[in-house]
């Protein structure tokens, strides 16, 4: 079987940015243990596999351990590669999760933007896990639908962390978001998720969908900018809209090609 395979650097306008994801384009469903394997042979953060219906895609995303119930980075990948490479001649392209719902990206000028649900978040105490595991004591921390979100004092503090990632894989959930006020961005984040076989995620679009209900208020405005202080950082323009928050980012195709298996 040979399936074609493409690899996008995601919430970036330049190769060797932002986040790598692959999307395979399928003409039906493979079996999700293939998947699983072929997401693991890539060894990236996520691979988005997308079959054709007639008014949307289906998706599905996995990292090299497990599916995921939501990506944003590679959901922004598989409309690069539609807009780009299929002759797509329309400016919003609909995709479909069992997992997540519906979701789409629209194409504004050089622009990707996700319409994401926001994610539902609940203040709570520390746990002293998260706190060995980061050296650091946060000022506030919360839980979503699958992270913990941890709020730091400024940017510098995030920069520094160097996380326990044996201890964090320990806290159950998806992964751990840290996050502070920027200094040249409304926000800045890290995301961790040793849980799934990613220490450290280099842009995380749906974790933005737990930070950006949290910073609209914070910050008493809808629309925010971000940016994701990995080593490969990535750039995030985003407004919320109560139960849906729009994520905007450029994206650049960095490898097409045919995988057997």
């Amino acid at each position: 079987m040979k399936l074609k395979i493409f690899q996008v650097d995601a919430f970036t306008n330049k190769v060797f940015g932002g986040n790598p994801a692959a999307v395979c384009i399928l003409e039906e469903w493979i079996p999700k243990l293939l998947m699983q394997q072929i997401a693991a042979e890539n060894n990236l953060a996520e691979t988005a596999f997308i079959v054709k219906k007639e008014a949307f895609y289906e998706i599905r995303w996995f990292t090299p351990k497990v599916e995921v119930d939501l990506c944003g980075h590679a959901t922004l990948a598989s409309a690069h590669v539609l807009f780009n490479h299929f002759n797509t001649t329309v400016n919003q392209l609909n995709f479909h999760s069992y997992l997540s719902g519906n979701l789409s990206v629209i194409k504004e000028h050089n622009l990707l933007c996700l319409n994401f649900p926001s994610d539902t978040i609940t203040q709570i105490t520390t746990p002293q896990v998260l706190i060995d595991a980061l050296g650091k004591k946060p000022i506030e921390s919360w839980k979503g639908k699958t992270d913990f979100m941890l709020v730091f004092k400024n940017q510098e503090e995030i920069e520094n962390l160097s996380p326990n990632f044996q201890l964090l894989e320990s806290v159950g959930g998806r992964g751990v978001i840290v996050t502070a006020k920027g200094n040249d961005v409304d926000f800045v984040s890290r995301f961790f998720g040793p849980q799934v076989g990613i220490n450290e995620d280099p842009v995380t679009g749906s974790a933005h969908t737990t930070l950006i209900p949290y910073w609209s208020h914070i910050f008493g405005k809808t629309k925010l900018t971000a940016q994701q202080l990995s080593e490969r950082k990535g750039n995030l323009y985003c407004e919320y809209k109560e139960d849906r928050v729009l994520i905007a980012g450029n994206a650049v195709t960095y490898l097409i090609g045919v995988i057997e298996v």
